[in-house]
C-alpha cells in the first residue's frame, strides 16, 4: 500500500477552577508503520510539559499542571502512514497455545469490556461462523447494524453490556462491544484511539484491533471513517487506557477542535480495507 500523509491538528480550551493536573493523550504514536514529524505542542499561558511514555505499546501521554483561569492546548504534527496490507485469507485465529505472551492480556475482561458476561451470547450468535478474519468482520458488521450511533447517549461509566442493553452509543462504545464479543470467543482484541481522516463531525475516534494471523488488524465498528486514514494515538485494553484527557482537579473543557487532513484528498471508498498499523 502506498504511503499516506495526514496533517493533524487539535485544540483544547479549558476553564480551570482550581489548580489542575492533566494527563493528556493527543500526540500520535510512533510505530514501524506510522511516522510522526513536524510535531508541536503548545500551552497558553506557557506551562511546563512533562513528556511521558507509558506501557508496552508506546503510548505518549504528557502531563501538565494548569493554574486557575483559561488554558489553551494546541497540538499539530504530520503523520506518514505506511500500513501493512494483509490478505484476509492468511488472517486466521490463533489457538491459545500459539498466542504470544504479550497478547494474552487482551483476552481478559476489562473495565469497559465485560467479555466474561457475554460468553453464551457470543457463542450463540457467532460461534458457528468460520474462524478468522471473516468472523471478526461479521462481528463488526453486527455491531454496526445492531447499535444506533447516538451522540450523548452514553457516559464515562457506560460499559459494553450497558450499550448492548440500550442499543445506542458512540465510537468508543461500538469498539467496546466488538472487543468484548471478540474476547468472549477467544480472539484477542484491544482499543485504539486516534485521529481519522474524513470523520464527520471531526473528533477523536475509537477503533479496535483484533489479533489475527500474527498481526493486529484494524476495524471500525462505526464505519464512519476509512481505516486507511486512521492515525493512532494509543492502544490499550479499553478506552480507560487511552482517554484523551484525565484530570486531577476542577477544569471544564469549553472548546475542542480536532482535524485529520489528507492534503491530496484521495477518494476513500475502501472502508473495509484489511490493514495493520501497529
Amino acid at each position: 500500500m502506498n504511503e499516506r500523509i495526514v496533517n493533524l491538528h487539535s485544540e483544547l480550551i479549558y476553564s480551570v477552577a482550581t489548580p489542575t493536573t492533566i494527563l493528556l493523550q493527543v500526540a500520535a504514536m510512533q510505530t514501524g508503520r506510522q511516522f510522526i514529524t513536524d510535531e508541536l505542542l503548545t500551552v497558553t499561558p506557557p506551562t511546563p510539559v512533562d513528556y511521558l511514555q507509558t506501557g508496552p505499546l508506546g503510548n505518549r501521554p504528557c502531563r501538565l499542571s494548569l493554574p486557575p483561569g483559561f488554558a489553551t492546548i494546541h497540538y499539530s504534527a504530520t503523520a506518514t502512514l505506511a500500513p501493512k496490507q494483509a490478505d484476509n485469507a492468511d488472517l486466521h485465529e490463533l489457538d491459545y497455545t500459539e498466542l504470544p505472551a504479550d497478547v494474552l492480556t487482551y483476552l481478559n475482561p476489562s473495565r469497559y469490556c465485560e467479555s466474561d458476561k457475554l460468553g453464551k451470547f457470543a457463542a450463540d450468535t457467532f460461534g458457528d461462523l468460520e474462524r478468522g478474519y471473516d468472523r471478526v468482520s461479521k462481528i463488526t458488521d453486527w455491531v454496526y447494524e445492531s447499535l444506533s450511533y447516538t451522540p450523548g447517549s452514553t457516559g464515562f461509566s457506560t460499559t459494553a453490556c450497558d450499550v448492548l442493553l440500550q442499543r445506542a452509543g458512540v465510537c468508543r462504545d461500538f469498539a467496546h462491544v466488538a472487543i468484548a464479543l471478540c474476547r468472549s470467543l477467544g480472539i484477542p482484541a484491544r482499543y485504539v484511539s486516534g485521529y481519522a481522516v474524513n470523520l464527520d463531525p471531526p473528533d477523536f475516534h475509537g477503533f479496535f484491533e483484533a489479533f489475527l494471523g500474527g498481526d493486529w488488524i484494524l476495524f471500525d465498528a462505526t464505519k464512519l471513517a476509512p481505516v486507511s486514514g486512521f492515525v493512532r494515538i494509543g492502544a490499550g485494553r479499553d478506552a480507560a487506557d487511552v482517554a484523551f484527557a484525565t484530570l486531577i482537579g476542577q477544569a471544564t473543557l469549553t472548546h475542542m477542535t480536532v482535524q485529520a487532513i489528507d492534503p491530496e484528498q484521495p477518494t476513500d471508498g475502501h472502508r473495509s480495507e484489511v490493514i495493520s498499523t501497529a
